[in-house]
Order: structure tokens, then sequence, then C-alpha cells
């Protein structure tokens, strides 16, 4: 399978990762700072997150991961509303490289 074909397979998985763990950033936000949610929301819906934005998902999904592959003798074990692996944690780091930002 070409790389080309593999990669538009996973859009739309990709998409779905992102619309589910974006959600849980923007719920938690609004908890804490209404005001930076309120700015974060307006960016995600017009698809240009601004920097502060972007900056504050990646480190968000980073700290939440929660599913790390080992179990709970091996490792850490990370309690969150929704589930987030590293694999998702990369993806979300992807999409924000792809739209321009440092991560």
């Amino acid at each position: 399978m070409s790389d080309k074909r593999m990669r538009q397979q996973s859009e739309p998985a990709d998409r779905r990762t992102l619309e589910r763990l974006v959600a849980a950033w923007l719920e938690e936000t609004e908890r804490h700072e209404p005001a930076a949610a309120g700015e974060a929301r307006e960016g995600w819906e017009r698809g240009a997150l601004s920097e502060r934005a972007a900056q504050d998902l990646a480190t968000w999904v980073t700290a939440r991961v929660t599913d790390t592959g080992f179990t709970e003798d091996e490792g850490p074990y990370v309690a969150g509303p929704v589930r987030i692996t590293p694999a998702d944690k990369d993806t979300v780091h992807a999409w924000l490289r792809a739209q321009g930002h440092a991560v």
C-alpha cells in the first residue's frame, strides 16, 4: 500500500482522534480558564488555533496520556476523563505541526 493511500485511510481516524481530544481539552480548559477556552474554541472552529492555544493543547495532551501500554505493575497510569494513548498524542502533535505550530 502506498504512503499516500495509507495517509488517506488514516485521515478520518486522525480527525476523530483530534475531535475527541480537542473536545476534552476545551471542556477542561473551560473549567479553569473560560476566556482562554473561548478563544481556543473559536480558533478550533475556524481551523486555526492561536500559538498559545496550540502550545496549551500540545502540553495538555502530553500530560494526559492515560494509556501507556504498561500494566499497573510496570509503570504509570494517569487517571483521566478520556483515554489518551501515546499514538493519540503523536496525532495531535503532528496535526499541530502541519498547522505551522512548533511542537
